[in-house]
This record gives structure tokens, C-alpha cells and sequence, in this order.
């Protein structure tokens, strides 16, 4: 498998690479604080968890009419008015006095945004490197993903007791205008992937066309469910842990590290592809400690260990690109993203509205056991599943 050395090599990973990481610690230390002064203001883990999590709500209606944009707009372009636009929202929930259902409503709207967000960013990823090195290339960036949630955590818990939630939300919108800069200065000008405008009608097509195989469905659904699930549990760390859920966020960020190390570098091919259940399994069966309301340090180790089955999600991406022509790379990799944060976004209303009504510490144990079974839903019908027949390329 390639070096990551010789992916910082490559003409335009870089700045991709360094705007992403931006705006991944913008949207950490932004989300906690958001999170934490939401749940000062309502004492709600609900709207605690949906204030974090929301925007990942929105991204339905985005794969639903805007995702045909993945392909058919310029990336840097793209990329540059994404951090822009999430920068002016970040920046006005930080204005005092603003009501929380206004909030919610700048929630609604960087939701929709984002989700065209994933599409164009591993679209251009997927461009940039050649397909061998997709996987090492995406593993990099989850491994950046999780060192900088790491700090991030860390650095927005230690900012909340010196300063206001306000003000971390601020320092996370400088954070979206250096990702603006970063990538408008260090990306080319490329052309889109696919011809034409980008509208409802070509989304729909494409996204049925995608959704028409059933090995890419039980692909999407492994990649959207269990996931999702496990991240309706991590919401609920504010108000499980009010004043240590730097610490388990952190804890889960260090875990997904050492997955993503292991699946991008560590583990051979012939390994990688028996792993995906496993891994999935993993990623929700220490959740169900919770049920007995462990202390902190018992919390800490299971939210660690769990994360590393986030690595999953790498080996059923290389999948999907295995299923999926060249030309609807974009797309394809845009409904996974959206439709991963749409379900993150789901379950962690659910697991608030459980929490709200029972516990935390339910809420987490009943999500975690229906992602449990989820997975072996998904491993056994897969094994049902029949060979997938090649596609033509160039049906859009």
C-alpha cells in the first residue's frame, strides 16, 4: 500500500488536507461550545444533543435536491463558499441574546450546505489520487480528523472554563475563514466532473441509479445505521458527563485514530475485507457497559475502545467505490456522507428524547444494542447477497 509521505506528493492533497483539518477544528471546538451553551441555557440533553448534531438533520433534503452539485460544480469554488457560509453562521450563534430557536434555524441552514460539502470534498479526493491510494488517502484524512478532535476536545473543554461559549464559537468561525483561504489560494481551478446544472431532477436520477444495485444499498445501509446509531451515544456525553465530555469526546477521537491507523496501514488486503463486521460489532458492544452508569474512567476506556470500530467505515468505502463508475464517484461518496450525518443526526434525537424521558445513560445502552443488531442484520443478508454484475459507465 503507498506512504502517506507520498500523498502530501501529489499536486493539491496538501491544501485539500490542510482545509479540511480547519474546518474540522472549527467544527469541534464550535460544536462543543454550541452544545455546552445550549444545555446551560434549557438544562435539555435533547436540545443539548440536537444543537451538536442537527445540522447532520438537514442533510436529507440535501442529498435529496442539491447533491447533483458534487459533481457538476467547480470544487474550489464549491469548497471556498462552503467554509465561508458556515463561517457567518458560526459567527451569528454566537450573538447574545439569540433565541434557541433561532439558533436551530442556522442549524437547519449549515445542514443543508454541508451536505453538498462531503460530495465535492471526496469527489476531488477521489480525483486527486488514483484509485489505489483512495484508501490511504481517506484514512489519512480520518486520522487528521481524529488527532484534531483530540485537541479540539481538549482545547474547547479548557476554553469553556476560561471563557464563554460565545466566544469559542467565534474562534471556530476564524477557524472557517482560514479554510476559505486555504483552499482558495492552494486549489486549482478545476472544471466539474460532469456536464450540466446541477438540479432536483439529476440528483433524484442519480441517486436512484446508485440506489438501484443491491450490493451498493447494503453498502450505504452498513455505512449509515450502525454508525449512526453509535453516534446517537456520543451525544449524550454533555449531559451524561456536564463537566467531563471534553474528556470522552477526546477519548473517542483518540480510539478512531488507532482504528483508521490500523485499516489504512497496519492490516493486509486479504485482512481488511474480513474485518468490516467485526469492526461494526465493536464500534456498539461497549456502549452496553452503560447500562450499569459506569464512572468516568471506566467510561473513558469503553468510549475509547469502541471508536476504533469506527475504522469500519474505510473498508466499506473502498467497497462502495469498487461498485460505483468513476463518473458518479462524487455523488456516490456525497449520498455516504450525507446519509451517514442524516442518520447521526436522527439517532441523536432519539437518544436525546430517551435521555430526556429515562436517562443518559439508557439512552446510550438502547442505541448501542439496536446498532448490535443492525450489524448482524446487514452481515446476514449480505451473505444472501449475489455477486454484483458490472455497470455501464457514463449512465447518469
Amino acid at each position: 500500500m503507498p506512504g502517506y509521505r507520498s500523498l502530501f506528493r501529489t499536486p493539491e492533497f496538501t491544501p485539500l488536507f490542510l482545509g479540511s483539518a480547519a474546518q474540522t477544528a472549527a467544527q469541534t471546538v464550535g460544536g462543543l461550545a454550541l452544545g455546552t451553551l445550549v444545555y446551560r441555557a434549557t438544562g435539555s440533553p435533547l436540545l443539548s444533543a440536537v444543537s451538536m448534531f442537527g445540522p447532520s438533520l438537514a442533510q436529507v433534503l440535501g442529498a435529496s435536491f442539491l447533491l447533483s452539485g458534487a459533481d457538476r460544480l467547480p470544487p474550489r469554488t464549491a469548497l471556498g463558499a462552503i467554509a465561508l457560509v458556515f463561517a457567518a453562521g458560526t459567527a451569528v450563534q454566537a450573538v447574545p441574546g439569540l433565541p434557541v430557536g433561532a439558533v436551530f434555524g442556522v442549524v437547519l441552514v449549515l445542514g443543508l450546505v454541508a451536505s453538498l460539502g462531503g460530495g465535492v470534498r471526496w469527489g476531488l479526493l477521489n480525483e486527486v489520487l488514483d484509485k489505489g491510494r483512495y484508501l490511504p488517502g481517506r484514512s489519512l484524512f480520518n486520522m487528521m480528523g481524529g488527532l484534531l478532535q483530540i485537541a479540539g476536545f481538549a482545547t474547547g473543554g479548557a476554553l469553556l472554563t476560561a471563557f464563554s461559549p460565545r466566544m469559542c464559537l467565534l474562534s471556530a468561525a476564524g477557524l472557517y475563514l482560514l479554510a476559505a483561504l486555504v483552499l482558495r489560494l492552494g486549489l486549482t481551478a478545476r472544471p466539474p466532473r460532469a456536464a450540466g446544472r446541477p438540479s432536483a431532477a439529476a440528483t433524484w436520477r442519480t441517486n436512484a441509479l446508485l440506489w438501484s444495485s443491491r450490493p451498493r444499498r447494503l453498502t450505504y445501509l452498513g455505512l449509515w445505521l450502525p454508525n449512526g446509531m453509535v453516534v446517537g451515544c456520543e451525544s449524550l456525553y454533555v449531559a451524561y458527563a456536564p463537566h467531563a465530555a471534553g474528556t470522552l469526546f477526546a477519548c473517542g477521537a483518540f480510539g478512531m485514530f488507532a482504528g483508521d491507523v490500523a485499516v489504512g496501514r497496519l492490516l493486509p488486503p486479504a485482512v481488511r475485507r474480513r474485518l468490516a463486521t467485526p469492526l461494526l460489532l465493536l464500534l456498539a458492544a461497549p456502549y452496553l457497559v452503560f447500562c450499569a452508569h459506569p464512572p468516568l474512567p471506566v467510561a473513558a476506556v469503553c468510549v475509547a475502545v469502541a471508536s476504533v470500530g469506527f475504522g469500519a467505515s474505510l473498508l466499506q468505502q473502498e467497497r462502495l467505490m469498487e461498485l460505483t463508475p468513476g463518473e458518479l464517484a462524487g455523488q456516490a461518496l456525497g449520498l455516504h456522507s450525507a446519509g451517514t450525518l442524516t442518520l447521526q443526526g436522527a439517532s441523536a434525537t432519539v437518544a436525546g428524547t430517551m435521555a430526556q424521558l429515562t436517562s443518559p445513560a439508557v439512552g446510550m445502552t438502547v442505541m448501542a444494542a439496536g446498532s448490535v443488531c443492525v450489524t448482524l442484520a446487514l452481515a446476514t443478508a449480505g451473505r444472501r447477497s449475489p455477486a454484483p454484475e458490472p455497470e455501464p459507465a457514463g449512465a447518469r
